[in-house]
This record gives C-alpha cells, structure tokens and sequence, in this order.
C-alpha cells in the first residue's frame, strides 16, 4: 500500500518520460486532458448555436451560460461521475450541466459520444501538424545554412561504408535536407487532407438530426456544414460510422513513422561521422560522456533522436491494426489503443524535431580530419587521372596500368600490414616512368576536382527546391533550441 500522502507525490507514479523528460509545452498541452475537455465543451457551444440559427428551441441566454463556463471544468466531479457511469461523455456532459443548469437540457442534443471524442481527436492531430510543421522547417532552415557554408568542401564519400568517391560536406546534408522536405510535404497534405467527422449522429445516418428537424434535409446539412466551419475545417466526411474511418489515423502515423526514419538515418550518420571525428554535434562545456571515460564525448543528442525514432515508426502498426479490426459501423476496442499511439506519435516527432534542430545549430566541422582521411584514399582514386595524363603524355595506357597496379598494391600492403600511411604518390614521384607528368600530381590530386558538380548542385537545390518550401514558416523560424536534459 502506498505511505501516507504518496498519492500527491508525483515522484511515486510512472509519469511519461515523453511528457516529464523531453516534449514540449506546447504539444503535451495539446494532448492534454484541459485541452481535450475543453474542445467538447466548444463543440457542444457550436452545436447548440448552429441549432438555434436553423430553428431549433434553444435561447441565448443557454448560449451565453455555456460561452462562460467553457473553460469552468470540475475535473474532480468528472472523475467522480465517470466512476459511476463508467462513460466519459456522459461524465463530462454531467459535469457541464451542472455550472449550465439553464443550458443543461439542451447540451449535446442529438449527438453521440464520437461528436465530441472524434472531432476532438480531429482537431488535436491538426493542430498537432501545425505545431510540428515550423519546427521541422526550422531544422530544413539551420541545415540549410549548414549545406551552404559547406557547399565546396571536400570530404570522402562512403558507400557501403567503404570509401567511394569524394563528394563535399554540404552535399551530403543536402541528401538529408532533401529526405526532411519530402516529410515537410508529407505532413503538409497529412494536415490539408484531414476533414471533420462534423454531425453524423449514432451509426453516421444523421437520423436523430433528421428527426429535431422534422425530416428538414436540407437543415441537417447546413447543420453539419456550420459546425464543420466553426470548428475551422473547410470540409467534412461525407459518410462516417459513428466514428471517422479509422484508416485517417493510418495516414496520420504514416507519415510521422516516415519523418522518423529520415531523423534516424540523419542522425545515424552523424553518430557515425562523430566516430570518424570529422563532425561532432554540440557538447556543452561541462557535459560529461562517460561515467568512466573522461575523454568520451558521446554523441548523446542523435543517439536520442535514433532511439525515439525506433519508437515513433513503430507506432503505425496500431492505426494499421486497428482499422483493420473495426466491424461495421464501429467497435470499442479502438478507443484504449488510440489514447495512446496518436499521443505518442505526435510527442516523440515533437521531441526528435526540437532535438534535431538543437545538434544542427551546433555541428562542429573538423576540417584538418576531413584533410587527412581524404589523402590517405584520394591516391588510389586518382589513379585513373594520372593513366589518362601519361597517355596525354605520350604513354601507352596498358604499360601505365600495370606500372599503377604494382605501386598500388605495394602501398596498400605498407597501409593494411604496416599500419602505415598511404605512400603510394611518393612512389609515382620516385619512379622514372611518371616522370612527363611529376609536376602535374599536385593538380591531379586536388580534392576539389573529384567532387564534380557537388557544389552546384547544393547551390541550384537550396535556391530552387530548399528556401521556397521554407517560405510559409518564415515568421516562425527564429530561435534556438535548448535542451531541459
């Protein structure tokens, strides 16, 4: 049994850590309880004025007592009444009516419960997108910067892990800006595409509507239509169960499960860039990365940001499951599912997106580790410019080959067996055959001519595709991000 008081202590209960340790103000209050009853209230104020307006008995003196207690809610009453009745809306309607005893007959007149728990949920995921949407502009903005600082420098490209061509700093952060635009866009059409369930009434027939208006078709439609604008959706679904298709909330987490993927692979690579020492993301002047390794500097950020990914692209398999399961017009075993995954999506995209911006604000650029790993495998890469300048020379291009494939070998066996650094020009200079074109190896080995068209491309993708998407968020992209924890 718990010790006296501990009922109050908040230490002793399980609290989110999504919520006590990392998301916002901003989008916990937007999943919050206040928020959420809140919302029925309003919706049961736009019902009961778009009644009145097309005839029903209603006066404005029940209008004007339920505009002033919508922010009144008695969440002790309503826990109290939802014990008994084990029904959260008639709970809250209860709780309503009793701060509106002149209102109280004619609050939540021919709804279901889905009127008001549906369209809330309607209202919070957009709202949830409008929250998340400047934040991830934000990050495509301070990458931006990052890209276009970084357009022209050099740096060994991977792939497979293994050294590839060079390409330059910027340009790989242009692959990741490019990932988080498509998510921008994603999100975007998520947010436009979302409608109000709107007045449906009990199986989404509007019968009950129908029969307050006295079989007036028309006056249900205009029923439905004035509550949908009032609620700030310029469309409703024209047919729902009693709930909206489930399938909306796949399409939701569909493409917060993608932002999420993009975060990881971001954020994987700068984890594996902060091993190889060329970028770190920020570490603050008394940030200790290790209990027993003093000298540790963890890339704890982006470590975060991978591990909520995983979580966050997870959770679209509960929207896919449960749209899947739902019979006829609707089932309860969506309810309990849903308070949790669409909460806990919106949370954890809000907290990778704020823990994004926070390490692209702060990367740090080794340029001299960059330098050096480029010149310990830039020779073997300029190994096909220096055949095609000896044939220029006037060499014959099977002879040079053969010359290339001996020195290669021997200075990749000083490199794998020795441990030692790449020696494979001091070979080409040492040897007699090379020498038409000894004064041309330090042009060959430019870094700069083996990335091509790197930094036009970062140019020509951040003025034509990059800053336009941007231009929506501009009022909003102020601001640094500082972490709690």
């Amino acid at each position: 049994m718990a010790a006296p008081g501990e009922e109050q202590d908040v230490m002793a209960r399980y609290r989110s850590p999504l919520v006590s340790r990392y998301a916002s103000a901003e989008m916990a209050y937007n999943f919050s309880e206040r928020k959420k009853f809140g919302t029925w209230r309003r919706l049961w104020l736009y019902l009961a004025q778009a009644e009145k307006s097309l005839g029903l008995s209603i006066t404005d003196e029940q209008i004007r007592e339920m505009e002033a207690n919508l922010d009144n809610i008695d969440f002790k009453m309503a826990a109290e009444e939802e014990k008994k009745l084990r029904h959260d809306v008639m709970a809250h309607v209860h709780t309503f009516a009793h701060c509106c005893p002149k209102a109280a007959a004619i609050i939540h007149l021919g709804a279901t419960s889905c009127y008001v728990g549906d369209n809330t949920d309607l209202i919070v995921l957009r709202d949830g997108f409008n929250l998340l949407l400047p934040k991830l502009a934000r990050v495509i903005s301070r990458l931006a910067d990052f890209a276009e600082k970084y357009a022209d420098m050099p740096a060994l490209g991977f792939t497979h892990y293994q050294p590839a061509q060079l390409t330059t700093v910027g340009k790989r952060c242009c692959l990741w800006i490019q990932d988080l635009c498509m998510d921008l866009q994603n999100l975007e059409r998520a947010r436009d595409d979302l409608r109000f369930r709107g007045v449906k009434g009990t199986t989404g027939t509007q019968a009950s509507f129908l029969q307050l208006f006295e079989g007036d078709h028309s006056k249900v439609e205009e029923l439905d239509r004035l509550v949908t604008e009032k609620a700030g959706f310029k469309r409703a679904y024209m047919v729902t169960g009693q709930t909206y298709s489930r399938k909306v909330d796949i399409g939701v987490l569909a493409v917060l499960a993608s932002l999420g993927a993009s975060i990881h692979k971001i954020c994987t690579d700068i984890r594996l860039l902060a091993n190889l020492k060329e970028i770190e993301e920020p570490f603050e002047k008394d940030q200790i990365g290790s209990s027993a390794m003093p000298y540790k500097r963890n890339p704890m950020r982006s470590e975060r940001c991978c591990s909520l990914a995983r979580h966050l692209m997870t959770l679209v398999m509960d929207p896919l499951q449960t749209a899947a399961v739902q019979w006829f017009e609707r089932t309860l075993d969506d309810s309990a599912n849903r308070r949790v995954c669409l909460a806990e999506a919106f949370l954890t995209a809000d907290i990778i997106l704020s823990t994004l911006q926070n390490v692209s604000e702060g990367l740090v650029v080794y340029p001299k580790v960059i330098e050096r790993r480029i010149r310990q495998e830039l020779p073997f890469m300029a190994t096909e410019n220096i055949i095609m300048a000896m044939v220029k020379a006037g060499g014959n291009r099977q002879d040079c080959h053969e010359k290339i494939r001996v020195l290669s070998q021997q200075a990749a066996a000083v490199v794998k067996q020795e441990g030692g650094d790449n020696d494979f020009i001091a070979r080409v200079r040492a040897d007699p055959y090379f020498s038409p074109i000894h004064k041309q190896l330090e042009s060959l080995l430019d870094p700069s001519s083996f990335t091509g068209r790197a930094p036009q491309q970062v140019a020509k993708f951040l003025k034509e595709e990059v800053r336009p998407a941007l231009i929506p968020y501009q009022s909003k992209m102020s601001g640094k991000v500082e972490l709690a924890l």
